[in-house]
C-alpha cells in the first residue's frame, strides 16, 4: 500500500520538483543575478624562470603577451561588486613550457575564486623567444659633441670606468660594437665632469635598445678637459761661427714661425713665445746653409701643449750662411773727407799720395746692393784723438784709420787701413 503511494502519480511529482527548482533559480537570479566585470591591462607573472636561467639561457616575451589587454569575469553580482583589477591574478608557469615556446596563462582571483561562473582573457598564452645567454666586457668610449667657445679647445677626455660588463641574448649581445657615453661641450670654457648614460651601438652606428640586457653600470662619470688657446711666435738663438771666409747672411726661415698652444688659462696668459735656446742651432765651421730639425714640444712649459692637430711639433729651421768675397775700393786721396780737425790746425793726407786702395769683404748679395763707384771714405780726427786719449795736439804726422761710407744696413766690412795725416798749426 505504502509503495503504491510513492509510485502513484510519479509524473506529477517529478514535474512539481522541476518546477520548484526552476522557481528557486528564478528567485535566486532575481535577488543575486549573474553579472560581468572587465579588467584592462592585467600583467602576467611568469613563474619558475630559473628553469631557463639555470641552463645558461635567457628568454624574451614576444608581442607583449605578458600583458592581457582585457580579462572578463562572470559571477553573481554580490561577488562582482567586491572585485576590481587588484583581485585578478594571471600566471604562467615555465614548467609548462610547450615545444612551441609558449606557456598557458592561468587566470583566477585572489578572493571568491570558487564563486566565479567564468574568467577569461583576450589572450591565453605567453609567447617566448628562448636563446643562449652571452656575457661580454666592452670598452667604454667617451664621445664629445658640440663646439667649445672660440679661443678654447678640447684636452683629455676620460671616463672613470673603462669597461661595461653586459649579459643578455646572444643574438643581441654579439651585435654590440661600441659602448658610448655622450657629452655635449657646446659653449664651455672650463673643465667638465658629468655623469652620462651608456648607449650601445652596432657596427653600422645604429643604437641598440633591446630589452632584457643586464649591465653592471648604466651611467659613467666623464671628465672633459677644456684648454685655452693662444698663437705665439717661435724664437731661436744661433750659436757658433761659420768657417773662415764664411759668415751668416742675417737671414733665416722656419717652417713654423708661430704655433697655436693650449693649456690652463693661468699658464697660457703668461706665455708670449716659444724660445729655442742657444746650442740647439749651431753654425760652427759651417760652409753652407744650416738646416736643423727642432721638436718644439721639448721647449713647452709643463701643462702646455701644441693645439694644431695637423702639426707633429717638428719645425725645420734654416740659417743662411754665405761665402765672403773680396773687393777693392780705390778712392782718390783728394776725395777722402777729413772731419774733426782740432781748432787752430790744418790737416792734409800725405800718404798715400794719389789713391787709397781699401779691401772690402762681404757677401755677393751685399755687393750687388751697392755701387762701389758711389762709395766714399773719410777720416774722423776728433774720434781718433779721443780714442787715443790725446788731449794736447801738436803739429806732426799721424797714422789715422780710414772709414768707408757704407749704407747703415750693409753687411760689407773693410780691412783696417790707415792713412798718414799731417797736422799743422795755423800761423
Amino acid at each position: 500500500m505504502r509503495n503504491n503511494l510513492l509510485t502513484k502519480n510519479w509524473g506529477l511529482k517529478l514535474g512539481s520538483f522541476l518546477f520548484a527548482v526552476t522557481l528557486w533559480l528564478v528567485v535566486t537570479n532575481i535577488n543575486d543575478p549573474i553579472d560581468s566585470l572587465r579588467v584592462s591591462d592585467v600583467p602576467v607573472t611568469i613563474k619558475n624562470t630559473d628553469l631557463i636561467t639555470e641552463r645558461g639561457q635567457v628568454y624574451e616575451v614576444l608581442n607583449g603577451t605578458d600583458m592581457i589587454d582585457t580579462v572578463t569575469i562572470y559571477a553573481p553580482r554580490s561577488v562582482i561588486d567586491t572585485l576590481d583589477e587588484s583581485n585578478v591574478v594571471a600566471t604562467a608557469d615555465m614548467a609548462e613550457l610547450s615545444s612551441l615556446d609558449t606557456i598557458a596563462i592561468r587566470l583566477s582571483t585572489n578572493k571568491y575564486n570558487d564563486k566565479l561562473e567564468s574568467i577569461s582573457g583576450n589572450i591565453d598564452r605567453v609567447e617566448l623567444k628562448i636563446e643562449d645567454k652571452q656575457t661580454r666586457s666592452l670598452p667604454i668610449r667617451a664621445n664629445v659633441s658640440g663646439e667649445v667657445r672660440e679661443g678654447y679647445m678640447l684636452g683629455d677626455v676620460s671616463t672613470e670606468q673603462n669597461l661595461l660588463r653586459i649579459s643578455g641574448p646572444k643574438s643581441v649581445v654579439s651585435q654590440i660594437a661600441t659602448v658610448q657615453a655622450d657629452v655635449d661641450v657646446s659653449g664651455f670654457t672650463s673643465n667638465i665632469g658629468t655623469d652620462a648614460d651608456l648607449r650601445l651601438y652596432d657596427a653600422n652606428g645604429n643604437e641598440i635598445n633591446a630589452a632584457g640586457l643586464e649591465r653592471n653600470i648604466s651611467r659613467v662619470r666623464v671628465n672633459v678637459e677644456i684648454l685655452e688657446t693662444k698663437t705665439v711666435p717661435v724664437n731661436f738663438a744661433v750659436s757658433g761661427e761659420p768657417a773662415d771666409g764664411y759668415r751668416l747672411t742675417g737671414e733665416s726661415e722656419s717652417t713654423k714661425g708661430s704655433v697655436v698652444i693650449a693649456g690652463r688659462s693661468a699658464i697660457v696668459k703668461n706665455l708670449d713665445s716659444i724660445e729655442i735656446p742657444e746650442g740647439v742651432i749651431d753654425v760652427t765651421d759651417a760652409t753652407e746653409d744650416v738646416v736643423t730639425q727642432v721638436n718644439l714640444k721639448e721647449y713647452l712649459p709643463d701643462g702646455v701643449r701644441l693645439a694644431e692637430t695637423d702639426f707633429d711639433g717638428v719645425a725645420e729651421i734654416t740659417v743662411f750662411v754665405g761665402q765672403e768675397i773680396r773687393r777693392t775700393l780705390s778712392v782718390r786721396v783728394e776725395d777722402i773727407r777729413i772731419s774733426g780737425i782740432p781748432a787752430g790746425f790744418e790737416a792734409v793726407i800725405t800718404d798715400p799720395e794719389e789713391y787709397c786702395n781699401i779691401a772690402l769683404l762681404g757677401l755677393i748679395g751685399e755687393f750687388q746692393a751697392v755701387s762701389l763707384s758711389d762709395l766714399g771714405a773719410s777720416v774722423d780726427l776728433a774720434d781718433w784723438l779721443e780714442r787715443e786719449e790725446i788731449e794736447e795736439v801738436q803739429s806732426g804726422y799721424y797714422q789715422v784709420p780710414i772709414t768707408v761710407d757704407l749704407p747703415e744696413d750693409s753687411g760689407i766690412v773693410w780691412e783696417e787701413q790707415e792713412v798718414q795725416v799731417h797736422l799743422t798749426e795755423r800761423e
